[in-house]
């Protein structure tokens, strides 16, 4: 067993208390004190930046509840998160309740599920938690027995003193567990000692949504609660200039037109407080059908913005972003960009000599690869509850990082941090979408205009032209080969709109010799943001791309290619600074290649790709077919080294489903834009993958190890792209550069 101490340093605490007719609660805090809101500039943030915080409740009935703190939009931490506290406390899991609970700022310090940190974050603070609760429960029943607690044993939520053959329950030891001393340090179980931990087990709450039980925003209701809708500008590169309600407000149901304006002059915003309209026209009635009718019968005269700036808070202090005004159009994009690629470019890393091997390269192979907006999409559009009174501000809210909201809900609704009231709800769907709370700000301004509860909602069409997409891109890799067939360079470079993609220190950095990385930006006023593995999803499409061709080009198999370079970055590698273990990523190429039989077939129609990202490792290969002229994957065979899989049945599930969210967003995904209008506003026109296109099968292997968990939600879905791509290209015989891939494939 690993010992814990239970008070690691003055930033940590432990609380235990009784409660009322008898029990205990547990509230554990770790990482109290932390950087300001603003040092929080992405969402994946570093580990110890981030205080993670919950409860378990143990009542004298022996009922067993622990409270999820993480935020749930579908990775299943309600499930995984409480799973680790059920495996130290020896709780019943069949019998444990699970709860989520509610944005609260002394018992929850901050909320987060983003960056696949949640079982990182939470591996040794919520175990540490569950050994702690399980140690009182031991104490207190040596103490009732007079024995020593070396004699007992605890299991299934029951403590057994086997020389006396007495047995107690944890809920009959609760109340005298809760007037206990913390113990200063506990032991946590081994990883063979788990029982529970490593085993599949189904999602806590997945009756509740497969039979609709109220669960989201949406289903929430208050007594004369009012729905709201908001108008915005038709055009990114436009602002509200005029409005008329007068019809609207005759209409039946319709309470108030009015206009908010969502952050005040001169607020400096956080890393999540983006928003791409910020005066809008709000639209205030008693039901849905009503507002949208009226919505119709609102009369708004639009202007084009100037340019402007704003001041942002990031890891680096504050500074100045300029948004530039103008109405901007995706082939004006595409100019750009491919302007931009022909100048230098900021030099983001440089080894050896690149220069002098491209001089002597007996070869060059120059690819560019280009991707356009996407958009999130994601199954439940965006709403929220507010309740702004005197007493307190009350929200219903589907928010990923509800904590990084209180700073701009305390500034833009002049409300005081311990009047906040929150309900978390559950998320349809996130990704970085939710991490951006502009719409509970809206909710909030609007409940404050009309004095009652309401309802903010946003139908599919608000949402998809609202913006924070993720940001179009452009990318070029060269490689210099010798006269040996060896690559002796590689240059990248490349940007996006308004930010560019390059990881710098990432593969095939540190595994050549010579290497030069460049990037570039060009600013916009097209709102972005992160975007399930953000960068990452672009950058890994191009290079693994890329590195397929590289080694055809050179005659070496692609998977022996990739181990070969990651043999050089392991045994000598190049530079400083490589993000990556080179030994880790050459174990999910040897396990995808030995799970898809990779070396007995011919692999006529099958692509491979992997990447590293959030600290984990994904190989994927993709076998597709051509019918009718149209793609269709068959299988895909993946491997995954996260660390030690805390739940396989929900790990599993979330490879899976970003197998299906990459193949959709890689062959359909786009946003078009004209003169700032986006041309996609409703999934008719914003084509996403459909059942009958996902594929056949998809076998999900995990490296197996005892390494701390790490991130899962969003390392599966880069590489994904490019074994589409390169499968593609086995198939087809036509190498794929600019996304979305059936676009280009079908092209004549």
């Amino acid at each position: 067993m690993e010992n814990i101490s239970t008070n690691n340093s003055r930033r940590s605490f432990l609380k235990i208390t009784s409660l009322t007719g008898g029990g205990m609660m547990i509230g554990f805090s770790w990482l109290a004190n932390l950087i300001p809101n603003e040092a929080l500039a992405e969402i994946t943030a570093p580990k110890e930046w981030v205080e993670l915080t919950g409860f378990i409740k143990i009542t004298a009935d022996n009922d067993i509840t622990i409270f999820c703190p993480n935020p749930e939009f579908g990775t299943n931490v309600m499930t995984s998160l409480p799973m680790m506290v059920a495996e130290e406390l020896e709780a019943d899991w069949k019998k444990i309740k699970v709860e989520m609970g509610d944005y609260d700022t002394p018992r929850f310090k901050s909320q987060f599920t983003g960056g696949s940190r949640a079982m990182n974050m939470a591996w040794v603070p919520l175990r540490t938690a569950g050994a702690t609760a399980r140690m009182l429960l031991l104490q207190a029943a040596a103490n009732e027995w007079n024995v020593s607690v070396s004699e007992l044993t605890a299991s299934n939520s029951y403590v057994s003193h086997k020389a006396s053959n007495k047995t107690v329950s944890y809920g009959a030891l609760a109340a005298a567990a809760a007037k206990l001393p913390k113990p200063e340090k506990v032991s946590l179980k081994k990883i063979s000692d788990f029982t529970l931990l490593g085993t599949p087990q189904k999602n806590v709450v997945g009756k509740n949504i497969v039979s609709g039980n109220p669960l989201f925003t949406l289903d929430y209701k208050q007594e004369g609660m009012l729905i709201a809708m908001v108008i915005h500008p038709p055009a990114f590169g436009m602002k509200l200039k005029s409005f008329d309600g007068t019809a609207a407000k005759k209409m039946a149901g319709i309470q108030d037109v009015f206009e908010i304006q969502v952050y005040k002059d001169g607020y400096t915003r956080a890393g999540f407080d983006t928003r791409a309209f910020n005066n809008l026209v709000a639209v205030v009635g008693k039901t849905t059908w009503e507002v949208i009718n009226a919505r119709k019968k609102v009369l708004v005269e639009w202007e084009p913005m100037a340019t402007y700036t704003e001041s942002v808070a990031g890891r680096g202090g504050k500074k100045i972003e300029t948004i530039p005004g103008g109405l901007e159009s995706t082939d004006e994009h595409l100019a750009q960009m491919n302007e931009m690629q022909k100048k230098p470019g900021k030099i983001l890393r440089k080894d050896g000599d690149p220069e002098a091997a491209f001089a002597k390269a007996k070869k060059i192979l120059e690819r560019t690869y280009s991707a356009p907006f996407l958009s999130h999409n994601p199954m439940e559009p965006i709403s929220c509850v507010a309740h702004i009174t005197d007493e307190k501000a009350f929200f219903v809210a589907p928010i990923q990082i509800p904590e990084m909201m209180k700073q701009n809900i305390i500034a833009n609704l002049d409300i005081p941090a311990e009047k906040i009231e929150m309900k978390l709800a559950r998320m349809g769907g996130g990704f970085g979408r939710r991490a951006y709370g502009h719409y509970i700000v809206e909710a909030g301004l609007i409940s404050k205009k009309v004095k009652a509860p309401i309802k903010l909602i946003y139908t599919r069409e608000d949402d998809m032209t609202n913006g924070i997409y993720r940001p179009t891109y452009m990318v070029s890799f060269k490689a210099a080969i010798d006269e040996n067939n060896q690559v002796t360079a590689l240059h990248i470079k490349g940007g996006g709109i308004p930010e560019n993609s390059i990881h710098e220190n990432r593969f095939p950095a540190g595994a050549i010799e010579n290497y030069v990385a460049e990037g570039w930006n060009i600013p916009s006023n097209i709102t972005i943001g992160a975007f399930r593995a953000p960068r990452s999803n672009f950058i890994a499409s191009a290079e693994q791309s890329f590195l397929d061709e590289l080694a055809e080009t050179i005659g070496m198999d692609p998977i022996d290619f990739r181990i070969e370079l990651l043999q050089k970055a392991k045994t000598k590698p190049v530079g400083k600074n490589n993000e990556y273990d080179a030994a880790r990523y050459i174990g999910v190429l040897e396990l995808v290649k030995q799970k898809s039989n990779w070396s007995q077939s011919n692999n006529k129609n099958r692509g491979v790709a992997a990447y590293f990202c959030h600290s984990s490792y994904a190989a994927h290969v993709v076998e597709v077919s051509i019918k009718d002229g149209q793609p269709q994957v068959e299988n895909v065979v993946t491997a995954l080294d996260c660390g030690f899989v805390v739940n396989p049945e929900g790990a599993k599930n979330m490879v899976e489903g970003a197998v299906v969210d990459g193949i959709g967003n890689a062959l359909y995904g786009g946003m078009r834009f004209e003169k700032g209008v986006p041309m996609q506003k409703n999934l008719n026109q914003y084509r996403i993958i459909r059942h009958k296109e996902t594929p056949k099968k998809i076998d999900v292997h995990f490296v197996q190890n005892t390494i701390d968990p790490t991130g899962l939600g969003e390392p599966p879905f880069p590489p994904v792209f490019a074994a589409l791509a390169n499968a593609l290209y086995k198939a087809t015989g036509k190498r794929l550069y600019n996304q979305p891939y059936l676009k280009e494939l079908t092209k004549s």
